[in-house]
């Protein structure tokens, strides 16, 4: 049985390796790429909203390299856009759009430093419904 999984995206190094994870492990499952764009850091990044001032959809240029890994997995991955802060729309799509499980990166920050950050992995992992798989893919910070 084929199950979906989503893969939370921006264009770090950690969510990258959360998405060769899900393409080399998951084999046989439908995979969606989705990239949460926050309307207030959005603003204030001077990056586009999720949707354009002509009202198609914003599409981040990384999506590009997201099929080509995918291409190279001799797979194909769905992408989408939404808005909203990103642990509550990645919550917000699985709910919605019938994920069976999230794999996503982490930067792997400890100490104060993820207790004055927080982590969106953290908050995802503490409040899915879904398992959520956490790749690591960044450096510690002792």
């Amino acid at each position: 049985m084929t199950r979906h999984l989503l893969v939370p995206m921006d264009d770090s190094e950690p969510a990258r390796a959360a998405l060769e994870h899900a393409l080399s492990i998951f084999l046989d499952d439908e995979i969606t790429v989705l990239h949460a764009v926050d309307e207030l850091e959005a603003g204030y990044a001077g990056e586009p909203s999720a949707t354009t001032a002509t009202g198609d959809e914003f599409e981040p240029e990384f999506f590009a390299a997201v099929r080509s890994m995918a291409a190279e997995y001799d797979r194909s991955v769905e992408t989408a856009v939404v808005e909203g802060t990103s642990a509550a729309a990645i919550l917000e799509f699985a709910r919605e759009g019938g994920v069976d499980q999230i794999v996503m990166g982490s930067e792997g920050r400890s100490g104060v430093s993820r207790m004055l950050l927080g982590s969106i992995a953290e908050g995802v992992a503490r409040r899915s419904t879904v398992p959520v798989t956490v790749v690591p893919g960044g450096e510690t910070d002792e």
